[in-house]
């Protein structure tokens, strides 16, 4: 089974890539799906967040993530906390769907993890692909596709690594800058040329 990391700053198009990766037969793991999953109602990693922040964060029992998010971004300290907190569910979830999907074989598994560098996961895998787009292009998407301000959009991309951080445990870049089209096909290419 080949594992593929898959990783870019926040709005470069990784979202993009990962959709078309599962439509030339890989089987994605969207890290950011199993965040939202592991802090469901009742769950231990939603307790614990309670525990760290207050009720102020929750709402009618499910987590409040605009809350949270006015609560963490802008405030690193704050953000690292968070991050001690869901990292070890999310990769506890994460390693159960790997191995699930062994035992299924799958012959390709990509794992969309935004945080991969940050989290220390860049040696985790057979290959990383980056996706990469310009900071000034991914302000604009957060501002016109998440209805962020300026300030909300350029703290999110600080909170994250920087290009050069991704680009050192990066195997191949694919170019998020332009046409939803051009980045599948970049995707296209990349399978053509690495996988059987």
């Amino acid at each position: 089974m080949l594992r593929i990391g898959l990783t870019g700053g926040i709005a470069a198009g990784k979202s993009t890539a990962a959709e078309r990766f599962a439509e030339r037969g890989a089987r994605v793991i969207d890290h950011d799906h199993l965040a939202r999953r592991v802090v469901e109602p009742g769950s231990a990693a939603l307790a614990d967040i309670v525990g760290e922040f207050g009720d102020r964060v929750v709402k009618g029992g499910v987590l409040d993530r605009a809350s949270l998010a006015a609560t963490v971004f802008g405030d690193d300290q704050a953000r690292l906390r968070l991050e001690e907190i869901i990292h070890p569910y999310v990769h506890a979830a994460a390693h159960a769907a790997d191995r699930q999907a062994r035992s299924e074989g799958v012959a390709v598994v990509v794992h969309d993890i935004p945080l991969l560098v940050e989290t220390g996961q860049g040696n985790d895998f057979d290959l990383v692909v980056c996706v990469t787009a310009p900071v000034h292009v991914r302000i604009a998407r957060l501002q016109e596709k998440r209805g962020l301000t300026h300030e909300q959009a350029v703290d999110r991309i600080v909170a994250q690594a920087s290009d050069d951080e991704r680009a050192a445990v990066c195997d191949i870049a694919l170019d998020g800058s332009g046409p939803v089209a051009w980045l599948r096909a970049q995707v296209d290419e990349f399978w053509s040329s690495h996988l059987p």
